[in-house]
């Protein structure tokens, strides 16, 4: 007799990483309401290679296929490629384009299940990750955010602690950038603020494409700058710091994710909303120019004896 085949079932979601990290008590949330199902993530390309085995999902696709784009215009030649791939799941949550009826309506027929849609990023009071829990009817469950890494992101990230002389536990991490301008903490600052610890601990920058320009200012003596760095590592070196200090941005999501404590600066959002669930410390200053090293090296240096 043949054995049925497993439930799979689809998120859809468009966000950047920190929008991922929130959205993860959600997808936990769904993991236990469908226990007899393979949890399966559509995100951008990178986010959905890193969520597979961390974030209770079990196989990750990117949102840029051509059976996505299918579904929001009339493309008589993908659209049997859109119900070949979407009927494979039991049951789809979309966070992508909820409010486009023409999308809605391609989704529900190229679906070989049950399908809902959800705002991303919704409206409401409270944290964003409460608000993606209550649009899943997941009322009152924990915010539970975390990351499970594997022992090989432990082992790549230990390699590159080796490679910049650092020691597990005798080092922490800045992150200088964020996905906008607009919610950045001076660069000069964070190499200011870089120095000052450097005194006392071993610190090291985490710099994406964005903070390619304020390389060269890590370069001194005392702290590394590292770049390109696969999202797993920059989990696993932050669960292996003893703190951190970033925007309010996704890394800084990412290593409160993982348990790390830290400080988390905010400008223009609202930390109520956004804040990095955890043990993190908010600072917040509009302008953010106005937030001087010395205020956020004195609450820095409190996460790392706390």
């Amino acid at each position: 007799m043949l054995e049925s085949l497993p439930m799979r079932m689809l998120v859809i979601f468009p966000g950047a990483l920190g929008d991922l990290i929130c959205l993860g008590p959600a997808i936990r949330a769904l993991a236990r309401r469908h226990r007899d199902a393979t949890i399966e993530l559509m995100a951008r390309a990178e986010l959905a290679r890193f969520a597979v085995g961390r974030l209770c999902v079990g196989a990750g696709h990117s949102i840029d296929r051509r059976e996505v784009s299918a579904l929001f215009r009339n493309d008589a030649e993908a659209e049997p490629l859109a119900r070949q791939f979407f009927g494979q799941f039991s049951r789809i949550y979309s966070f992508l384009a909820a409010a486009d009826d023409n999308f809605r309506r391609s989704l529900a027929t190229a679906a070989g299940g049950e399908v809902s849609f959800h705002r991303f990023r919704p409206p409401g009071q409270g944290h964003i990750s409460r608000l993606y829990l209550d649009s899943v009817a997941a009322f009152g469950d924990a915010l539970d955010s975390r990351v499970d890494l594997a022992q090989a992101d432990f082992d790549s990230a230990d390699q590159v602690l080796r490679a910049a002389g650092a020691v597990r536990g005798q080092f922490c991490l800045v992150f200088p950038g964020s996905g906008s301008v607009a919610k950045n903490w001076p660069p000069d600052r964070f190499v200011k603020l870089a120095r000052e610890v450097s005194s006392f601990v071993k610190a090291i920058a985490i710099l994406g494409p964005a903070e390619s320009a304020v390389e060269r200012f890590f370069h001194e003596p005392g702290v590394a700058a590292l770049k390109d760095l696969d999202l797993q590592i920059v989990a696993a070196l932050a669960q292996r710091a003893r703190a951190f200090i970033g925007n309010d941005s996704g890394v800084s999501h990412l290593a409160a994710a993982t348990g790390a404590r830290g400080v988390a600066i905010f400008g223009p959002t609202d930390p109520v909303r956004w804040q990095p669930l955890g043990d993190i410390a908010v600072l917040r200053s509009e302008p953010l120019e106005a937030l001087e090293v010395s205020d956020v090296l004195h609450t820095f240096c409190a996460r790392l004896v706390a």
